[in-house]
């Protein structure tokens, strides 16, 4: 049989002799030259922080101030001022009504004033005349009595027509409809040619102020025992209501850009839903928030003067809502169960299960288990 020469061996022969030496070497007790070590871990060291409480509470936003325009006198609405939508200010005039009638009752009690007045300037002469004569006996002390008794009539006669002409003034003002206070008009509740109402007081349009703007929330009876029960534990200090920032989460999760005060809490439970009312104030130049939107408040309640902070993807929860986190301890992996608080500039309280100098492992804890040794990485030597 011929041999075959190097020139004519296969191109698989070659790896196929490296395998078996390899295997060869395998078999007789060599050990591989590479053998992994403790996992990585990335970690931060707790250690208690000073931290606000803040609750997320719903809200209605109100105007401060509410001004419904009405009618104070009866008549025919001669023109609309105002343009609608418009800003306007306090004094400006926004509905003419037809003045024919109330005009001609100012000019009747002019005259009437003016009439009493001449009454008055006679009688009060004839006393004046009297005066001397009858300390002369040249008149009867009984006319004289009479004559001071028509003055002081006439007097009163001129009183009460000023206040007629006074009524018969206000009643003319008030068909000139004014604006009582500053702020944003809406859309004119009637039109000119209609009738309006005094004894109805019929609406003609709404002028609201909306800067600043009210916020109306409401909280839980429960939440308030809560922190109660951390104010009286000492956990937490209170924060006076005239200090407490308020800041207001729009619709579309922003928060908005003026923060705001907290006004009061009230002091009576809501019978049908429980809850205590708050009422905050809020800034509002640019006329961002408007009456009737519903939005998310912030209410600072109270200071945590040792607060343990861990980012929130260190929390581990349960299927059974239990929450955990991972802790080096003496290089091994530890599972603490912990209580959770609510979350402040982006890192989340623990209430209970972690002290100061825990190791708290942030990044990573998805390739380790309880008891496996670890090797931790401080975050800023990731």
């Amino acid at each position: 049989m011929p041999i075959s020469s190097p020139s004519t061996t296969r191109p698989g022969a070659l790896p196929v002799v490296l395998l078996l030496a390899v295997l060869g070497l395998s078999a007789c007790g060599e050990k591989p030259a590479f053998s992994p070590g403790p996992s990585q871990v990335v970690a931060i060291t707790v250690a208690p922080e000073t931290a606000s409480i803040q609750s997320d509470l719903p809200g209605r936003v109100a105007a401060v101030r509410d001004a419904q325009i009405r009618a104070r006198v009866t008549g025919i609405v001669q023109k609309i001022v105002f343009k609608q939508g418009a800003l306007v200010k306090e004094g400006d005039l926004l509905f003419k009504i037809d003045a024919a009638q109330y005009q001609a009752v100012y000019d009747q009690a002019a005259a009437q004033l003016k009439k009493a007045q001449a009454d008055e300037f006679a009688a009060k002469m004839l006393a004046k005349r009297y005066e001397p004569l009858v300390e002369a006996n040249a008149v009867s002390k009984q006319d004289f009595d009479n004559a001071r008794a028509a003055a002081n009539q006439t007097a009163a006669l001129v009183a009460a027509a000023r206040a007629s002409l006074e009524s018969a003034k206000i009643n003319l003002d008030y068909t000139n409809v004014r604006s009582p206070i500053t702020g944003r008009i809406g859309k004119a509740l009637v039109t000119e040619g209609a009738l309006v109402d005094s004894v109805s007081a019929t609406q003609m349009a709404l002028v609201q102020q909306l800067d600043p703007m009210y916020v109306d929330v409401s909280q839980t009876t429960a939440d308030l025992a809560r922190l109660r029960k951390l104010f009286k534990e000492g956990t937490l200090q209170r924060v006076s209501e005239n200090e407490a920032q308020v800041s207001i989460v729009l619709e579309d999760g922003s928060v908005y850009a003026k923060a705001g005060k907290l006004l009061f809490t009230g002091v009576s439970v809501n019978e049908t839903t429980g809850q205590v009312a708050l009422r905050t104030e809020i800034p509002n130049p640019e006329e961002i928030l408007l009456p009737g939107m519903f939005v998310r408040v912030r209410v600072e309640e109270g200071v945590n003067q040792t607060a343990i902070l861990v980012p929130p993807q260190s929390i581990q929860r349960t299927p059974d809502g239990r929450t955990n986190v991972l802790v080096v301890k003496e290089g091994k992996v530890v599972l603490v169960p912990v209580k959770i608080g609510p979350s402040y500039a982006g890192r989340v309280i623990v209430n209970s299960g972690l002290q100061a100098g825990d190791e708290v492992i942030t990044e990573g804890f998805q390739k380790v288990r309880p008891g496996m040794p670890v090797k931790v990485v401080p975050a800023s030597k990731q």
